[in-house]
């Protein structure tokens, strides 16, 4: 496989879960990714989980991202956090502002993402190849269209290498955003993210959240399978692998998948991409 691809995962909360994931993990490194990130606690509440496993992954000799998340951080905490990445082996970082808690307001040091990014490319130069976060379709909190594109610009200009877009199920909308991103001289990779569809309560829930648009056609489909899971997946396999597709096509410079923490359904895309 020649375009690089990548896989995300979240911390387990229980000794069970680990054990899941690191089984999960194994059989995905057959697909040789360039590097597998691990999101921050909720709402960026810790970073323990998150270095644990990124720890484990490094030591299975795969490239780890870890997320960084600064939403109520101090620039002292950062820096310690930094080191302690750095003295870890962790090359990349996904450098976000994190979710807000409820009721919270902009506390701490860094009030968005281009904060930070400026801070790591201050404290650490280049040590970090730093992704940052696009929204095709708009991130939820933002004011405008204009507004998002200009706020990932600020992320890009305070020194991101390339990006990782949320989810999205309109090969269009990504397309637009690139070309929009090009117009105001963004040429950093722009990954598209990708979520396979294993179900439909999680998935509308998760989506009504971050602001992705589930496809009316794909909905009402979802729908009408009821709880029948296995015509759920087969359908989300057609779906998602016709859309990798069409980014491959159109030339997206690689993959980056939402594994949720499971195997089966991201190893099926792969294999029907001819991976």
């Amino acid at each position: 496989m020649s375009l690089p691809i990548s896989f995300e995962f979240f911390p387990p909360k229980t000794p069970e879960g680990a054990g899941k994931l690191r089984a999960v993990r194994e059989q995905l490194y057959a697909q040789k990714p360039q590097f597998c990130s691990v999101t921050y606690g909720a709402g960026g509440s810790t970073h323990e989980g998150t270095f644990a496993a990124v720890r484990e992954i490094l030591a299975e000799g795969v490239q780890a991202a870890s997320h960084f998340s600064c939403i109520g951080a101090t620039k002292n905490g950062v820096r310690q956090q930094l080191a302690e990445l750095k003295a870890m082996g962790v090359k990349r970082l996904v450098a976000l502002r994190g979710d807000l808690p409820s009721g919270y307001g902009l506390g701490g040091e860094f009030h968005y993402a281009s904060d930070l990014v400026a801070f790591i490319r201050a404290e650490t130069g280049s040590d970090f190849h730093i992704e940052v976060a696009a929204y095709p379709e708009m991130h939820p909190q933002a004011r405008s269209v204009e507004a998002d594109l200009q706020a990932f610009a600020t992320k890009v200009r305070a020194g991101a290498d390339s990006a990782i877009t949320q989810y999205f199920f309109n090969a269009d909308a990504y397309g637009r955003f690139v070309d929009e991103a090009r117009r105001l001289g963004l040429d950093l990779p722009i990954v598209p993210g990708i979520m396979p569809i294993t179900g439909s309560t999680q998935l509308m829930r998760f989506s009504d959240a971050c602001g992705a648009e589930i496809p009316r056609w794909i909905r009402l489909r979802l729908q009408g399978f009821g709880d029948d899971t296995a015509s759920i997946r087969a359908f989300g396999l057609d779906v998602v692998t016709e859309l990798c597709q069409q980014l491959l096509r159109a030339g997206a410079p690689g993959l980056h998948f939402y594994t949720m923490n499971q195997s089966a359904a991201t190893l099926a895309i792969c294999q029907r991409l001819g991976w």
